[in-house]
């Protein structure tokens, strides 16, 4: 914010703080409350089987582009693009995996957001994906997404 404007007050000029909102603060991203937005759960859930997809090369990353933030979104690309290279070197070709979705465990650290761990069940191994999602102008957005 900036402040602006002057007033005068008995002969003297004081500088009176009005507040000025930049751009970003009337245009951007507005958070939303947990009331105003869906239940995260089935989201959370779909997120998990995506990102397991995409990173074994079944599923192209673009199909969940709008549920990500972009910090979230160069980060899962950058998994994909060594995934792809390892498999290439490998000369095996991307599979669907099999798997299956144990235990979500859902806790809000705060209004608005919404930290989960998903277990998930391979064949060869189990794995856990911890996503945070942040309500923003009233829908979920994944900010924070890591396979373990």
């Amino acid at each position: 914010m900036r402040a602006s404007g002057t007033t005068a007050i008995d002969g003297n000029t004081v500088r009176a703080i009005t507040p000025r909102l930049d751009d970003d603060e009337l245009f951007g991203r507005q958070p939303a409350a947990t009331n105003e937005l869906p239940d995260p759960r089935p989201l959370i859930e779909n997120l998990t089987r995506c990102v397991i997809e995409i990173i074994a090369g079944a599923r192209d990353l673009e199909q969940i582009a709008r549920w990500l933030d972009d910090a979230v979104y160069t980060t899962l690309l950058k998994r994909v693009v060594v995934s792809a290279q390892a498999r290439q070197a490998a000369r095996r070709p991307a599979t669907r995996p099999v798997f299956t979705l144990g235990t979500v465990t859902l806790c809000e650290p705060r209004d608005g957001v919404v930290e989960a761990v998903v277990v998930v069940r391979g064949r060869a191994r189990t794995r856990a994906v911890a996503i945070r999602l942040e309500g923003l102008d009233r829908r979920w957005r994944a900010t924070a997404i890591h396979v373990l």
